[in-house]
């Protein structure tokens, strides 16, 4: 059995993904690691941006690390061909229902953030996503012509009971060995699926985890939340569309895109999925310039979730906090270091 399956995809993906292999084989040399085609080089040379063969071996894999996807070279591929159609087909395909986003600042990049220092100086806040449901996923979905003239575009917002409670009990465990506080984000002022949400969250709650605090919050004010108090919230849980937009809200606190790794998990026993999240970069794509630690954190992540290694992980985290620490930067956070500089930086605090 595979124990990482490596899908280092388009862009930066590649560039990355190297240096999170490093670190792996240099920490944890016994793991079995293999890679797989994704993404636009998946449809470049398969025709299709996730093979069968790619979807199985990720299904029997322990965990799966991406790079990225995407770029503006298949902008005019057709929508299922198209990169981004491949990693949703991933998800689904993965069954990972439940995005874990952490945002956090590293003391060292406490001046780093567009914000005071004050503000998020200290920030650990998790966002739990639901991943594969909502408008990304809903159906009728299509672009038609009007018989005056123009068009119409219709994308459809759907959830069930069952999928917000899944979702909702992640952030609710996750939440009892962290600070116990969860705050559900939705639009149940306006959308019936948020008032679907708020309903079920809340009926969660008191059923099975009435000792941890929950507090609702409208989508909006949790945007403007988000800057002007972030360290108000521990686990923050809320829908595909609000979780893709306020993750990245979260992740600029920190500095930079670049220093921010997520995981995606579905059942227990099952393959967890895990990647940066700061896309695959086409403007800086084949420079050697991008960050890496992203995509090295998503491996600690891994180590920690799917591959039962919590020691392993913490070790890497404390070699990541040292380099900071030791002042390595690449251009992202003001520096000067290549990707690959960086990548033995951490290699040499481990």
């Amino acid at each position: 059995m595979t124990d990482l399956l490596l899908l280092p995809g388009d862009g930066i993906g590649p560039e990355v993904t190297a240096q999170a292999r490093r670190v792996a084989e240099a920490l944890t040399p016994d793991l079995k690691i293999a890679e797989g085609p994704f993404g636009g080089s998946s449809f470049d040379a398969h025709g299709s941006p996730l093979t069968d063969d790619t979807l199985a071996a990720a299904k029997a894999a322990k965990a799966v690390l991406m790079g990225a996807v995407g770029g503006p070279q298949w902008a005019s591929a057709p929508r299922d061909k198209r990169p981004e159609a491949g990693l949703l087909a991933l998800r689904a395909g993965m069954g990972v229902f439940a995005n874990l986003r952490p945002a956090l600042c590293f003391q060292p990049l406490a001046d780093a953030s567009s914000l005071k220092r004050e503000v998020i100086e200290g920030l650990d806040l998790m966002i739990v996503r639901e991943l594969t449901g909502g408008i990304y996923f809903g159906s009728p979905r299509f672009i038609e012509d009007l018989p005056g003239g123009g068009q119409r575009a219709v994308d459809t917002q759907v959830y069930t009971t069952a999928e917000i409670e899944r979702v909702a009990r992640v952030a609710f465990e996750l939440a009892r060995g962290r600070r116990n506080k969860v705050t559900s984000a939705e639009k149940s002022n306006v959308m019936d699926s948020g008032l679907l949400w708020r309903r079920v969250v809340t009926a969660l709650h008191a059923r099975d985890y009435a000792d941890v605090e929950l507090e609702h919050i409208l989508a909006d004010n949790a945007a403007m939340q988000i800057v002007k108090n972030p360290r108000q919230f521990d686990v923050l849980v809320t829908d595909n569309l609000f979780g893709d937009i306020l993750s990245d809200i979260s992740a600029q606190l920190t500095g930079s895109l670049g220093m921010l790794p997520s995981a995606a998990l579905g059942v227990a026993g099952m393959p967890g999925l895990y990647e940066p999240i700061h896309g695959s970069a086409p403007d800086i794509a084949g420079q050697g310039v991008a960050n890496p630690l992203a995509s090295i954190l998503s491996f600690e992540m891994a180590l920690r979730w799917s591959l039962g290694r919590p020691a392993e992980a913490d070790r890497l985290y404390a070699a990541v906090g040292r380099t900071l620490a030791d002042g390595a930067r690449t251009r992202d956070l003001g520096g000067s270091l290549t990707t690959v500089q960086m990548g033995d930086a951490v290699l040499a605090n481990l």
